[in-house]
């Protein structure tokens, strides 16, 4: 899975379970991406530091170099609206 995609779906999930604690599945996928963060991408950090109005900005080590990327907002949430929005999950 190459880099974006993965820190993509991981941002996605770690998302859906801040939003929803109780959630045992979404926490376990958001290891399942941390893990391949970590061993296929070298990432020793990454963490979510701000959310403002259209933008996400996660911060991540890779090779001991620090990164910064932001991805908007509406794209980020995307799947928890999914979630939230079907009742099959919301019982």
């Amino acid at each position: 899975m190459k880099l974006q995609d993965a820190l993509f779906n991981w941002l996605q999930i770690r998302m859906v379970a801040d939003a929803r604690p109780d959630d045992r599945a979404a926490e376990d996928t958001v290891q399942f991406f941390a893990t391949i963060l970590q061993e296929d991408h070298g990432m020793t950090e990454f963490d979510i530091v701000m959310v403002d109005d259209t933008m996400v900005h996660i911060k991540y080590v890779i090779d001991g170099k620090a990164k910064k990327q932001m991805v908007p907002r509406e794209s980020a949430e995307q799947l928890l609206h999914d979630i939230n929005s079907n009742p099959k999950y919301n019982e």
